[in-house]
């Protein structure tokens, strides 16, 4: 007889289900602080929400590389490259940002 009991999670389960929980409390956040900037839908965000806007993409993307792709388990270059092309690219939206508010 093949009988089917629900079992807690696991750890490995349990640190999948609080990562995502934290990931979608910071989508929450970020969308919050969108909603704060201003009533003007084509308006541009303000310098602190798309400050915030780029932390917390920065540290949902490390946490999606760490936990979710196994990166917490590999060589420090490996997760120091990651990180790094994470940040050059976050940067690099940044910096486009800046121009276009210059402009």
């Amino acid at each position: 007889m093949n009988v089917s009991t629900k079992a807690a999670p696991d750890g490995a389960t349990r640190g999948l289900l609080i990562t995502w929980a934290v990931l979608m409390g910071l989508t929450l956040i970020t969308m919050a602080s969108a909603r704060l900037a201003g009533e003007a839908r084509l308006e541009a965000l303000p310098l602190w929400s798309a400050g915030l806007l780029l932390a917390t993409t920065f540290f949902k993307a490390h946490r999606v590389l760490m936990v979710y792709l196994g990166l917490h388990a590999s060589t420090p270059a490996w997760r120091g490259a990651f990180t790094g092309l994470t940040l050059f690219t976050l940067l690099l939206v940044g910096a486009g940002y800046l121009v276009a508010q210059a402009a």
